[in-house]
């Protein structure tokens, strides 16, 4: 674990690749105005989200320890959240879907540390610490909720990738940091929400991790819940979005029963949802997930599996009856002409594995260059050889110093001298070595002698094909370059000086202290279109001391700032 971020019990089973992405949360970076950011907003939700969040939610935000005065620090959080067997770290901003999934199924909550701009107070693409902490913390509270996200990340951590999903996360990513920005790059905008909608417009067959992170976002992120007419909020976009939690219980979105079909409704994270799915309850939510995992290659391997991992370019592992692993690069895959997988090759560094721990002598190490091997049962024989008793395994001459020629189906000619044979703890066969061997399909040669040691694994099937290697340890996992972040503005005079309000206004509230007179008279010397939450933390002050004269002027300037910005006008309400 990095040396400076605070560990728990949780984190600590962690495994080293996940690394990579936790950031310190450097908490002294953020400004009075970003705890004055966090303040108006969890206000204003428990206000609204008190009568319309399922029940879990308000009793969730004591449990997780999130305070509604100040941004949540990772330390008090893991603190508290150790107690209900979870964690949190801090990133920067998105990271890949597949690693957030895989903190899910380690029980940590993965937060984004920046907070939004009081510009896009409302609503932000981007993740920020509002969203991640007051909205997705809360909920895990509920034990049945908790172990969904759990075994969601558990299942969405295997699904299967495309090149296609990358570049579309690389480009959602992008666009939430420009949008984000205090200073607009309007033409930057453009250009990144084109590249999103050509994106979106290719056709292209979704991958697992599409779907899958279809259910994600229509549960975890936008989810509802209870009666489809008058439903409760549980989704992290809902609870720590005051525009979107109002919008989203309008008659004019659309709500629809929680199915599986929802793994095949794409959505635009930058906008808001037409409409959103409502489960009747958390146990339903991990039906859909079981029926969703029971159409991945994870559940039903076979020759379509492997495809999967080939199409995928991208490091995966397949598991096979005997319940020998193999994880690599898979390029190639012959099938036998009944459906089924005849041979399977992978290039480059390549482990194999027996319930997720890496067979000894079997690391990248011994197998640099890729691993291939035929599949399946023998021509003419009936008894696959995973199925043979040592008796059988004789008579068929694979036999330590035999030299045999094995016929596969799916035309796999193997012809070698034994050497010996790896078995599992109930005695089952599923590794061959050979020397002086020949592997041929048909014309073409798949192994030759000068290569060295042959190794056949043995199975009748793929049962199992899923991203990410068996064992996290066999691989030096690599470490994702995301796309730049634009760098963290400079804070200006303008900046410094509200921030210098916020903190005296704060300080007034916090201590009692009475209002300095010179702190009105700067507001409305520099009245910009975000100085109306330094005017209602000055008016919320201003009342608990019976400041008559500041309280009239306060609520004069607000009238004159709704006026002139209507659109903004309930922000101030």
């Amino acid at each position: 674990m990095l040396k400076s971020v605070i560990s728990n019990p949780v984190l600590d089973k962690l495994p080293k690749h996940l690394h990579q992405y936790i950031h310190p949360q450097n908490y002294d970076d953020y400004t009075p105005a970003n705890q004055a950011t966090w303040r108006y907003v969890m206000a204003k939700n428990i206000a609204f989200l008190s009568k319309v969040a399922h029940e879990s939610y308000l009793d969730g935000l004591k449990k997780t320890g999130i305070s509604l005065a100040q941004i949540p620090s990772m330390y008090g959080m893991n603190r508290i959240l150790k107690d209900i067997g979870w964690a949190a770290v801090a990133v920067d901003g998105f990271i890949p879907p597949a690693a957030f999934m895989e903190f899910q199924a380690y029980n940590v909550l993965v937060i984004a540390s920046d907070i939004r701009s009081i510009a896009q107070i409302e609503y932000t693409p981007a993740p920020d610490i509002i969203h991640e902490s007051a909205g997705h913390a809360p909920i895990i509270a509920n034990p049945e909720y908790a172990e969904y996200l759990r075994r969601f990340g558990e299942i969405g951590s295997k699904a299967i990738s495309s090149a296609h999903d990358f570049k579309m996360y690389e480009a959602i990513r992008l666009l939430s940091v420009l949008k984000e920005q205090k200073k607009q790059d309007k033409a930057a905008i453009l250009v990144a929400e084109e590249n999103i909608t050509q994106l979106q417009n290719m056709p292209i067959v979704p991958s697992e991790m599409a779907k899958i992170r279809n259910l994600h976002w229509w549960t975890v992120e936008y989810g509802l819940i209870g009666n489809i007419t008058s439903p409760k909020i549980y989704g992290a976009g809902l609870l720590s979005s005051i525009g979107e939690s109002k919008n989203c219980l309008k008659p004019s979105v659309q709500k629809i029963p929680y199915t599986i079909a929802a793994a095949d409704q794409s959505f635009d994270i930058t906008k808001p949802q037409p409409q959103l799915f409502v489960t009747p309850d958390f146990a339903h939510l991990s039906l859909v997930l079981e029926e969703f995992a029971n159409t991945m290659a994870l559940r039903n391997g076979g020759l379509k599996g492997v495809q999967k991992l080939v199409n995928s370019n991208q490091l995966g592992t397949i598991e096979l009856s005997t319940g020998l692993q193999v994880s690599g690069l898979f390029t190639k895959v012959i099938d036998n002409d009944k459906g089924k997988v005849a041979f399977f090759q992978t290039t480059g560094k390549t482990a194999l594995s027996f319930h997720e721990k890496e067979l000894i002598g079997h690391g990248t190490a011994a197998h640099l260059n890729g691993f291939g091997s035929p599949l399946g049962k023998l021509k003419g024989i009936n008894l696959a050889i995973e199925d043979m008793s040592p008796r059988d395994l004789d008579a068929y001459n694979i036999y330590e110093g035999k030299r045999v020629k094995l016929a596969f189906e799916g035309d796999i000619i193997l012809e070698g001298k034994v050497i010996t044979g790896t078995r599992n703890l109930k005695g089952k066969i599923i590794l061959i070595a050979f020397k002086d061997c020949l592997v041929t399909y048909k014309n073409e040669v798949l192994f030759e002698p000068s290569w060295g040691i042959y190794h056949l694994a043995v199975g009748k099937k793929v049962v199992a094909a899923y991203a990410g290697p068996a064992d996290n340890n066999s691989f030096d996992l690599p470490q994702h370059k995301l796309s730049d972040k634009p760098a963290k503005q400079v804070i200006n005079p303008t900046d410094k000086k509200r921030n210098k309000l916020f903190a005296e206004i704060a300080n007034c509230r916090n201590t009692g202290a009475a209002l300095p007179t010179h702190i009105l008279p700067e507001i409305k010397n520099s009245m910009l279109s975000v100085e109306w939450l330094l005017l209602l933390n000055l008016l919320e002050v201003a009342t608990m001391q019976n400041r008559v004269e500041e309280i009239k002027e306060c609520q004069r300037l607000l009238a004159d700032f709704n006026r002139i910005n209507p659109d903004l006008a309930h922000l101030t309400s």
